[in-house]
């Protein structure tokens, strides 16, 4: 009987991973990263392993040292204390010992940030804006297509549907595509977050932040506003639909007659207010 529980404990596990590639969506008593989808998040992941490492070896150098002093030094073996103060190699080595490890960490951590940045080479763009408490997506290279996407109630949500991640309109954005990503709010403090997409940045009333992201395979990614930005804050999910660029330009043609463009919405607002 137990071995039972135990086969459908592991398949039920396997199930879900396997679903994780097809929506990124976080897991119960999950470990590790979301699967990378984007090179910036697989350079992420390889610096978060090599850091892993660093922090294992010296906690373990530290926990050593500590077992040898505390053997070596007893009381039992000393009876009679040294009264030595000072000792020159042994405090070299503990202030350039760290100085070292830091410029090891230093050097990859500057490279990866310099990389996140932006790209020189984007095909396309697609400008967030934060806003207590839904999220407004504008695409530029599209005719100004824009919408708003808020999340779905719980009372709404449908079976295989993700509680607090799902929206009424997703992001659609073509993989293997250099996208440049801006970013800003309306009124408070927002940050648009993918965990998959290694993409975390504030957006800013009055300023205009610049990320970017590479999808590498198609499927639907959940992210959510990671700024505490009031009392509605735990209720703005992202939800990316990536696509292949045949799929993008079809939708982009149907979003553009289903919402049509901000240039579209501010003509239609002044119609209504003459």
């Amino acid at each position: 009987m137990q071995f039972a529980k135990y086969v459908l404990a592991v398949a039920g596990g396997l199930i879900a991973i396997a679903s994780s590639v097809e929506a990124a969506v976080p897991l119960p008593w999950q470990m590790n990263f979301q699967p990378a989808a984007s090179p910036v998040m697989e350079r992420i992941e390889q610096f978060h392993n090599m850091l892993l490492v660093v922090t294992v070896l010296i906690t373990l150098f530290v926990m050593g040292l500590l077992l040898y002093v505390m053997v070596r030094f007893r009381a039992s073996r000393n009876p009679v204390p040294s009264k030595t103060t000072h000792h020159t190699l042994i405090e070299v080595l503990w202030t350039v010992l760290p100085i070292v490890i830091l410029v090891g960490i230093a050097i990859p951590s500057f490279r990866l940030l310099y990389y996140t940045d932006r790209t020189a080479e984007a095909e396309m763009t697609l400008k967030i804006i934060g806003s207590q408490w839904y999220w407004s997506y504008e695409y530029p290279d599209h005719g100004n297509l824009s919408f708003d996407s808020v999340m779905i109630p719980d009372k709404d949500i449908k079976p295989g549907q993700h509680r607090l991640l799902e929206v009424d309109n997703r992001i659609v954005l073509p993989v293997d595509t250099n996208i440049r990503l801006l970013m800003t709010a309306t009124d408070v403090l927002h940050a648009w977050a993918v965990p998959a997409f290694g993409v975390k940045l504030d957006t800013v009333p009055g300023r205009i932040n610049e990320t970017w992201v590479r999808i590498t395979r198609e499927g639907v990614y959940y992210g959510q506003c990671s700024e505490l930005c009031g009392v509605g804050h735990a209720y703005m999910p992202i939800a990316v639909e990536a696509v292949s660029k045949e799929k993008f330009e079809a939708w982009a043609k149907k979003a553009k007659a289903e919402f049509g463009s901000d240039a579209d919405r501010q003509l239609a607002d002044a119609g209504r207010a003459n």
